[in-house]
């Protein structure tokens, strides 16, 4: 077995790795708040957030195409396969550290910046593919504004409309409404999140030689499936308890208008093929939701140590891909 190969099943297995640490690290994102508000008992909404983060993975492709060939291209770069080795390894590390300290950081952002800084690592600055690259920055940053703004405008229309209604007759509606908007999420979680994966194992197959083109072979859609929702059946509980209640003391109409705003907004940039964080989405979106009720509502130390976790990941995990390449050039 030649060392090629050798080092495309070590970035499979390694990518497959990353999917099923995402699925762990970001279920407690796309559940926690029908868990906080009792809609769901936690097994039941991780057994559900799997389902529908597996027949959300299996849905599309763009994303995958857009994380494979946006950042670095894989058809004309040096040392591909080593490249993208050291940006998993980044990631997996990040993760793995925010994970432990229950920090809903964000997996996306945490592959794309080790994925450009092992490229500019190998290959000069010269390696990233700008306009790609800067694409995918815009959607990350735009999306949360987007989401905060969302939560609030949704929020306040279920204010106005349901105004009037019982309180306890509401409540335990809107219970019931998040068993949906909790899938719906999951879904869209899928659809998004679970590209990553896919996008990278076939630009190291690209790279490698093995594969031809960005169409993603099936094989890969269903590992990657798979991996991510045997991740999220395992969940996050730290991540849940941040998320769930940290940010703001979550009622089941909060919950619910702040499920179905970030769904719609990870679903939109699906469809546009660009990657967003469901971690920043959802955050987001819940922050939109507290603060149409009221500023004060949100605690916004919680949400300052979210967001100031979202800034470092980028040039944290590129610095870091870009110490492990060099690591890992050394014995290619």
């Amino acid at each position: 077995m030649d060392s090629l190969l050798i080092l495309t099943i070590l970035i499979v297995v390694f990518a497959l790795l990353f999917d099923f640490i995402n699925g762990f690290h970001d279920t407690a994102n796309t559940i926690a708040t029908s868990v906080s508000t009792r809609a769901l008992k936690p097994r039941v909404a991780i057994l559900l957030a799997a389902s529908m983060n597996f027949i959300g993975a299996l849905t599309f492709t763009g994303v995958a195409k857009t994380i494979g060939k946006g950042i670095i291209d894989p058809f004309t770069i040096e040392n591909g396969s080593i490249i993208v080795l050291a940006a998993l390894i980044s990631a997996i590390i990040w993760n793995l550290v925010t994970w432990y300290f229950g920090i809903p950081s964000s997996s996306s952002h945490a592959i794309i910046g080790a994925l450009a800084g092992a490229g500019i690592s190998a290959l000069g600055f010269g390696a990233i593919n700008y306009h790609g690259f800067f694409g995918i920055i815009e959607a990350l940053i735009i999306s949360p504004i987007i989401a905060l703004a969302g939560g609030f405008i949704i929020m306040t229309i279920f204010g106005y409309v349901f105004k009037n209604f019982s309180l306890s007759k509401t409540n335990q509606g809107f219970r019931i409404f998040q068993i949906f908007t909790a899938a719906l999420q999951s879904f869209t979680h899928g659809t998004n999140d679970a590209q990553k994966a896919m996008g990278i194992i076939t630009l190291a197959l690209i790279s490698a030689n093995y594969h031809s083109s960005m169409d993603i072979p099936m094989w890969v859609r269903i590992s990657s499936a798979v991996a991510m929702a045997i991740g999220t059946s395992i969940g996050g509980w730290k991540i849940i308890k941040t998320v769930g209640g940290k940010i703001m003391k979550i009622k089941p109409v909060n919950g619910a208008a702040a499920d179905l705003s970030s769904a719609i907004i990870i679903f939109g940039f699906t469809f546009l093929h660009l990657p967003v964080s469901s971690t920043h989405v959802i955050s987001s979106s819940i922050m939109g939701v507290g603060a149409s009720e009221r500023v004060k509502k949100v605690k916004w130390g919680t949400a300052r140590s979210i967001v100031i976790t979202w800034v470092i990941t980028l040039p944290i995990t590129a610095v870091l891909a870009a110490v492990i390449y060099q690591l890992l050039a050394l014995f290619s």
